[in-house]
């Protein structure tokens, strides 16, 4: 599914969420609820923040990491991929998605550098 179309499911998909916006970053798109930055959408994948409780979820169903090459270096993010039947229920996305947000309100909003 080209990022475009995945973006318009995901929004839809999502459309129960309020403040519910995607932005474009790095070839892909960051989702956000307000100001939380929550998951992204990067080559046909969607990726949930995570926790230490959290992650067991993604886990246990073998989905991994969202990471990215810097300095030669394969580097993860606590963001996981969220699983294809997750993916496809409305309700149950919802929920995923309501906890993801959880994890992004939790921390600790960093300083902008102006």
């Amino acid at each position: 599914m080209p990022d475009d179309s995945l973006k318009s499911f995901v929004l839809d998909q999502l459309s129960a969420l309020p403040d519910l916006r995607a932005k474009a970053m790095f070839g892909g798109h960051g989702l956000y609820q307000a100001e939380r930055f929550f998951g992204i959408l990067m080559e046909g994948r969607l990726y949930f923040k995570v926790d230490a409780a959290s992650r067991a979820a993604f886990v246990e169903r073998g989905m991994g990491p969202f990471t990215y090459e810097k300095a030669r270096r394969t580097l993860a993010m606590n963001y996981f991929e969220v699983p294809p039947d997750v993916f496809e229920n409305r309700k149950e996305l919802v929920a995923w998605a309501n906890r993801a947000i959880q994890v992004a309100a939790a921390r600790p909003k960093k300083p902008r550098r102006d």
